[in-house]
């Protein structure tokens, strides 16, 4: 009984503690702080220098697997805009830290990243065209305008005075298309310096503010090669074929419903061997895409999909001659993205929502594959945002995005605010 009284005093002499504002009251503090104003001048004033960055850096070719040169002028933009411990780390992301004052470089960090690869592949003309505020080339909005928008938005810091409470780590990804298989950003979260140091993931893609992905879309994806014996198609007719048992595989594969909720999808995409026309193959490949917002009902129809293969090979050779050797199948997975979600009522998703409705947008969760995706596996907060504007036509030569002023700095508004709202300021 001592014990307890004594509890209870001790709780009872302790000072009040603050009240933890809401997101929502956080961000309209923010944008009534007469700094945030300031850095919205900044955006406004520097629009003609973020435009000559967007077309700077989309001029420099970003292929997958060759983000080399970007991220070294990308490196020399983080190093002129005051960044600390500015790196590019074993991957090839670029990194740099604008210290908190109440962490000092330190961490955790609050992270902001872009993209810095492309879809297209070595070689493409991405010399940008210009006509008004209409700006096109391949890649310029998916993601260089991303890259620019963080410049930006360091620069508005600065302009204005604004320390942010937290450290807030801004990184340039490599790997975050197709193949690549988020190679940047696994490296960031799971085997780099920031493993383990990140409370919270912005990741800023595309251009439209108004969608917000809170779900990240998982995929799975393999290349099968079916082998046989081939042989004359007429001398040797009867014989198992491998492209029957692609066949097989792929009309199996078609015959499954993937649940409507949570959204799941296949694509047998892309196929391709055998030696002539007269020949019956000895080898044929096929590629598939498998995608769903739930990482178990992603697991289930991997489990579905292997299932189906073996079964096709083994109809094949039931079917015809194995006199000169049997079909095999071997299954190699050429992408594997985690899937995710981050809670509707998780403080980062409030906070964005927020931003997005004080500044008179109107905000919808979606689900996409990002960056993203990979922190929300990790049950870190995470979201995507577009960088603020308009744009279409993403992974085609004729990408386009437009620059007009006043609708792009309301846009990159939404970022910012978001970002000092995670980091906090005082």
């Amino acid at each position: 009984m001592r014990t307890v009284l004594a509890l209870i005093l001790f709780l009872a002499l302790q000072p009040p503690q603050p009240a933890v504002a809401s997101p929502e009251a956080e961000v309209r503090k923010i944008l009534d702080d007469p700094r945030f104003a300031e850095a919205r001048k900044s955006l406004a004033a520097g629009h003609a220098r973020t435009v000559a960055d967007i077309i700077r850096l989309t001029e420099i070719p970003a292929p997958p697997f060759g983000e080399t040169r970007r991220a070294e002028a990308f490196r020399a933009d983080f190093e002129a805009h005051g960044l600390k411990d500015v790196r590019v780390d074993a991957e090839g992301n670029v990194t740099g830290v604008r210290p908190g004052r109440r962490t000092n470089g330190k961490g955790p960090f609050v992270a902001v990243a872009a993209h810095l690869d492309t879809v297209f592949p070595a070689g493409t003309d991405v010399t940008v065209r210009r006509e008004g505020w209409r700006l096109a080339a391949p890649g310029i909005g998916d993601n260089a305008r991303s890259l620019a928008t963080l410049l930006a938005w360091i620069r508005a810091l600065d302009a204005a005075g604004l320390d942010a409470e937290s450290d807030i780590l801004f990184v340039g990804t490599v790997g975050e298309e197709g193949a690549g298989d988020l190679r940047g950003v696994r490296r960031l979260f799971k085997d780099g310096p920031y493993a383990g140091r990140i409370e919270a993931f912005i990741s800023v893609d595309g251009s439209d503010p108004n969608g917000v992905v809170t779900g990240g879309v998982g995929s799975r994806r393999y290349r099968v090669d079916f082998n046989g014996p081939g042989g004359h198609s007429f001398g040797a007719f009867g014989i198992v074929n491998p492209m029957t048992a692609m066949a097989g595989a792929v009309t199996r594969l078609y015959a499954v419903s993937p649940p409507a909720s949570p959204r799941t999808t296949y694509s047998a995409s892309v196929t391709g061997g055998g030696t002539s026309v007269n020949a019956i193959p000895n080898s044929v490949f096929l590629e598939v895409d498998m995608r769903s917002e739930d990482p178990r009902a992603l697991a289930d129809l991997d489990r579905t999909f292997q299932a189906l293969v073996k079964e096709a090979v083994v109809a094949e050779n039931a079917s015809r001659s194995t006199a000169y050797g049997a079909v095999t199948a071997e299954l190699r997975v050429i992408g594997d993205r985690p899937a995710g979600r981050t809670p509707s009522d998780s403080r980062l998703v409030r906070t964005t929502r927020s931003a997005l409705s004080i500044l008179g947008f109107d905000p919808a969760e979606e689900s996409s594959s990002t960056d993203a995706n990979l922190p929300m596996s990790l049950g870190i907060p995470a979201v995507t945002i577009g960088a603020g504007g308009r744009g279409g036509r993403a992974h085609a030569p004729d990408e386009w995005i437009d620059v007009e002023p006043e609708e792009m700095v309301r846009g990159m508004s939404v970022g910012l605010l978001t970002l000092l709202a995670m980091a906090g300021l005082r």
